[in-house]
């Protein structure tokens, strides 16, 4: 493959307007997506007392089994996943009496305190009402049965089928007296009681309420509209925070996982202004020195040149920021282009036009570093064939739980760290040691 070539296929940043324009370098790109049936159950297994009907067929059943199989969250083989398989005579007369004898025959063994009643792609081409279905169940036995829509073909990965289990969650509230607390909406990996937004809220004593889905029950569920506060630290949790919002009058702030040190002081601000309370001390103390952590190191990072490819962060902020640090963006890897993005879009466009294309495409990516020559790529690549192109890996899956400075300081070490090593393979490939 011809890496000029690669790069002619593909448009520049200034060139895109939607996700339309973004080019693939591959028919299949890898590792290959996900349907929203894996968002739907990753969010399940944060809600502890929960259980999962999954109504699909075969091929769902196990592939859902096989993710679930493993997870101690998800208790084994006989563990808080189910399915109901589909045949050929449910896809022509219907599958409501299955899935009516199946959760009957669950909830006896079970005892779950919430249902998840999940349809997959044939059940929602065949038309089934599983709303229906789901809301008689409800009535019928008073347990909670809340319906989960996870067709693929009308999306291109997971992400859907996490933002509607998340959001369909707002069916089991109920209005409560505030108790001044704050709920935190959409983390799903690490634990916010290790993150610095938590340690500031306890400091200023904020009771944590809900942890949807990084760890909670159905009973904290149904309580959740006792927050003083909503904190959206995923984009996937939005819909609901805007529900509460409508439904229960709780104001919301995104906190998500900014590399910009200025928008996270904004954040904490907003969140404090929320609170009704004074922004602590601390925060400003953190925001100072931030800033002072990256002035001492900023020059080491100037006109460092680097591919983007896959990071726990929100890609057209964390690239524009290191644009404000005169880091030369390259080529980014997306898969989705918003009007959010926007904003973030025209600041990198007023120093840097990197080329667009979809992730995640490493293979035939592999032909262009000849072309482009970056010094860092952000993501997952094999890091033995990156360094005999002087080429450094920057791993940032560590900031996965990650909330507030820490980020910035965390991304300003590696980008350093990275950038050393870089020039230290282009000497070593220079002197013929590679």
């Amino acid at each position: 493959m011809d890496g000029n070539k690669i790069l002619a296929d593909l448009k520049k940043l200034s060139e895109i307007e939607n996700i339309k324009d973004v080019k693939q370098l591959t028919s299949a790109l890898f590792p290959g997506t996900h349907c929203p049936l894996m968002g739907a159950v990753l969010v399940a297994r944060g809600i502890k007392d929960s259980m999962v009907l999954l109504v699909g067929t075969d091929e769902c059943a196990y592939y859902t089994k096989k993710m679930t199989i493993g997870s101690k969250d998800f208790g084994g083989l006989t563990g808080r996943c189910a399915s109901v398989i589909v045949d050929s005579k449910d896809i022509t007369f219907g599958s409501s009496e299955k899935i009516t004898a199946a959760f009957h025959e669950l909830i006896a063994e079970k005892k779950p305190s919430c249902v998840f009643l999940v349809s997959t792609c044939v059940i929602e081409i065949i038309g089934d009402d599983i709303d229906s279905i789901a809301y008689s169940l409800w009535d019928e036995t008073s347990i909670p049965v809340l319906p989960v829509h996870t067709e693929h073909f009308k999306c291109v990965n997971h992400i859907p089928g996490i933002e509607r289990t998340i959001s369909v969650c707002s069916e089991l509230m109920k209005k409560e007296e505030c108790d001044g607390s704050v709920n935190i909406l959409g983390q799903r990996s690490g634990d916010f009681r290790s993150t610095e937004v938590y340690k500031i809220l306890n400091a200023e004593d904020v009771k944590i309420g809900m942890m949807l889905p990084c760890g909670c029950d159905v009973e904290e569920i149904k309580n959740a509209a006792k927050a003083k506060v909503n904190i959206v630290v995923n984009s996937t949790a939005l819909k609901l925070a805007k529900t509460m919002k409508r439904k229960f009058d709780i104001p919301y702030v995104e906190f998500q996982r900014f590399a910009d040190p200025e928008k996270i002081y904004i954040a904490y601000k907003l969140l404090f202004e929320k609170l009704d309370k004074a922004l602590p001390k601390s925060i400003e103390e953190k925001y100072a020195n931030t800033c002072a952590f990256v002035q001492e190191r900023k020059s080491k990072l100037e006109n460092v040149k680097f591919i983007y490819g896959n990071t726990p962060f929100i890609p057209f902020e964390l690239v524009s920021y290191m644009s404000k640090l005169d880091m030369q963006a390259m080529l980014m890897q997306i898969s989705t282009y918003t009007s959010e993005d926007q904003e973030y879009a025209n600041t990198i466009g007023e120093k840097y036009n990197p080329y667009v294309t979809k992730s995640a495409n490493i293979a035939p990516l592999q032909y262009v570093y000849d072309v482009l020559k970056p010094d860092l790529y952000l993501g997952h690549e094999f890091p033995a064939r990156l360094m005999k192109k002087g080429i450094a890996i920057v791993h940032t899956d560590r900031a996965s739980s990650m909330l507030g400075f820490e980020v910035t300081e965390f991304l300003i070490q590696a980008f350093v760290k990275a950038a050393a090593q870089s020039k230290q393979y282009k000497e070593n490939i220079k002197n013929g040691i590679m």
